[in-house]
C-alpha cells in the first residue's frame, strides 16, 4: 500500500512539474517498502530548445541543415532561371526565382533533406526592373550565400537593387542565435558589414 502511495505521489510531482522528471519506483516484493527514484530528462529540454527555434528567418539552421547556397541550387535545378531571393520561412526553404518573360517561381525546398517540396507562379510587373539590376553583375544569388557564409549560418538572401549601391543582401545567425546583415558585392562577391545595420 505504502508503495502505491509513494508511486502515485511521486509520478503526481512529475506531471504537476510539466514533465520535466520521470519517476521510477524500485521494490522486491510487497512486504518491503519502495524506494523512488528521480531522473532528469534531458531529452525533454533538447527537443524543447529545438522547438524554440522559429521558422520565421530568425531560426538559425542547424548542423548538417542545408543550406542556402544548397537551397538555391536544388530550387534552380527543378525549375530554371534566376534566383533573386531565398528565405528560411515557415519551416522551409522559399526561393524565388526569375523565368521567362515577366514569369516569377516560388520555389519552397526542405531545410534538411534538400527536395523541392513545391512551387508555385506568379507573375509580377518588377520583372524588367530586376533583370536591368542583375545586368552586367557577375555573382548569383548561389554565390552570394556562399559568400555570406563565411560569416554565419545564411537565413536568407536577397536583391537589392535600389539606388546605386545594388547588392546581394545575406543575413546571417551565429551560433548563439544573434543575427547580422551583409552586403555581397554582385561583380565581386566581397562582403561587408551592412552600414544600415545596427
Amino acid at each position: 500500500m505504502k508503495r502505491n502511495i509513494v508511486i502515485a505521489v511521486v509520478t503526481a510531482a512529475a506531471l504537476v512539474g510539466g514533465g520535466t522528471a520521470t519517476a521510477l519506483a524500485v521494490s522486491g516484493d510487497d512486504d518491503d517498502a519502495s524506494t523512488p527514484v528521480t531522473r532528469t530528462d534531458d531529452d525533454r529540454e533538447d527537443r524543447d530548445d529545438r522547438d524554440d527555434r522559429s521558422d520565421d528567418g530568425d531560426r538559425a539552421a542547424a548542423p548538417g541543415d542545408v543550406t542556402a547556397a544548397d537551397a538555391i541550387a536544388a530550387a534552380l535545378k527543378h525549375t530554371p532561371g534566376t534566383a533573386v531571393s531565398a528565405e528560411l520561412d515557415d519551416g522551409s526553404w522559399e526561393i524565388d526565382v526569375l523565368g521567362k518573360g515577366d514569369t516569377w517561381h516560388s520555389v519552397r525546398v526542405d531545410p534538411g533533406t534538400g527536395k523541392v517540396l513545391g512551387s508555385s507562379k506568379d507573375d509580377e510587373d518588377d520583372a524588367a526592373e530586376v533583370r536591368a539590376a542583375l545586368k552586367g553583375t557577375s555573382v548569383t544569388a548561389e554565390q552570394a550565400a556562399k559568400a555570406a557564409a563565411a560569416k554565419g549560418t545564411v537565413v536568407s538572401v536577397d536583391l537589392d537593387d535600389d539606388g546605386d549601391d545594388r547588392s546581394w543582401e545575406a543575413e546571417t545567425r551565429a551560433s548563439g542565435g544573434d543575427g547580422q546583415d551583409w552586403s555581397v558585392g554582385l561583380t565581386t562577391a566581397s562582403v561587408t558589414a551592412d552600414r544600415d545595420d545596427d
